[in-house]
């Protein structure tokens, strides 16, 4: 495993070749800072209330890799204070699906900082976020040796048609889709790394019911405190050192977790696939994207009656879907 991490640190050195920075602000970065870390490509219509939500949160500073997006994107990003881009043209399959560019970028600025690592479509919740800004929790986690912080990725959909509600550039997306799967959820541990597999909800249910083993996984481990020695392998799914997946108790009691609420499935999901699907340029040729435009024009509607309509954190606690552990 230590070979391994190597590897992947000389790697993310090599790729970093592969960026050219557009707006450097990290020098505005103070120590003790919490750090959002992301890749996008044509997400200029979610990013106004990704920034916004994020900055509610307590987020310090945001570093982004645009993947040569053709929407104004890059153009948005520029000009905000706390925001620092770096642009790239090159294939987003050949580093990692973008895991590379982000593990150089958090090797180089987020070493010794708090760093989440989400998509444009997630939304970290973690216990008494309604009332905590996110440095409550980092001051806890430091205070508890804990390293990392586990969140289960939930898919949000609407109920109806996934295209009957348009989505509009700076909305709340949760406003539109706000039902999730309550249960449905397998889980199992990966031998090799030691973090815990977790698969099902809707895409699952409907995407990939003939092959429910091929669904994408829900486990991820989004919140580190960075240190220049550590790597993702795979997405945020996988972390080395391999005890960085040591996010769960395998005695009894639970750790503290989250959830990131994952709102892919809107109205803009249909335009996505397609374009994903002629760029293939994510997992496995983007076999994800090409479930999403099979099913979406027959079966848009992802509404069950197993469904639950999302209220709170404490109410994703109840059902089982993340903890608050022993932190009160």
């Amino acid at each position: 495993m230590r070979v391994r991490r190597k590897r992947r640190l000389l790697r993310c050195i090599r790729k970093s070749r592969e960026l050219r920075a557009v707006q450097n602000n990290t020098a505005a970065i103070r120590p003790g800072d919490v750090l959002l870390v992301s890749t996008v490509r044509n997400e200029k219509i979610r990013l106004p209330y990704f920034l916004r939500y994020y900055r509610e949160l307590g987020i310090d500073h945001f570093l982004f890799v645009d993947n040569d997006s053709t929407d104004g994107t890059l153009d948005y990003l520029n000009g905000h204070p706390d925001v620092s881009v770096w642009h790239t043209t090159h294939s987003y399959k050949s580093a990692t699906f973008g895991v590379d560019w982000m593990n150089w970028l958090k090797r180089s600025y987020a070493h010794d900082h708090w760093v989440l690592v989400v998509d444009p479509d997630e939304f970290f919740i973690y216990p008494f976020c309604d009332t905590r800004p996110i440095q409550a929790l980092t001051d806890w986690l430091d205070n508890s040796s804990i390293r990392s912080f586990s969140a289960m990725l939930i898919d949000v959909y609407p109920k109806g048609r996934i295209d009957s509600v348009p989505y509009a550039e700076g909305q709340n997306p949760l406003e539109i889709a706000n039902w999730f799967d309550s249960g449905n959820y397998s889980i199992k541990k990966n031998p090799e790394y030691g973090n815990l597999w977790i698969q099902g909800g809707p895409r699952s249910r409907v995407f990939f019911s003939d092959n429910p083993k091929k669904a994408p996984a829900l486990n991820k481990t989004p919140l580190v405190k960075w240190k220049r020695r550590y790597a993702y392998v795979s997405s945020t799914h996988t972390l080395l050192p391999r005890g960085l997946n040591q996010v769960y108790e395998e005695w009894g009691g639970e750790k503290a977790s989250g959830a990131l609420l994952h709102t892919k499935f809107l109205d803009t999901l249909a335009t996505k696939a397609v374009e994903e699907m002629t760029r293939r340029q994510h997992y496995s040729n983007s076999v994800e994207y090409k479930a999403y435009a099979d099913k979406v024009e027959s079966q848009p509607d992802l509404w069950c009656k197993w469904s639950e309509k999302y209220i709170n954190w404490r109410q994703l606690e109840i059902l089982g879907l993340m903890s608050k552990g022993n932190w009160a």
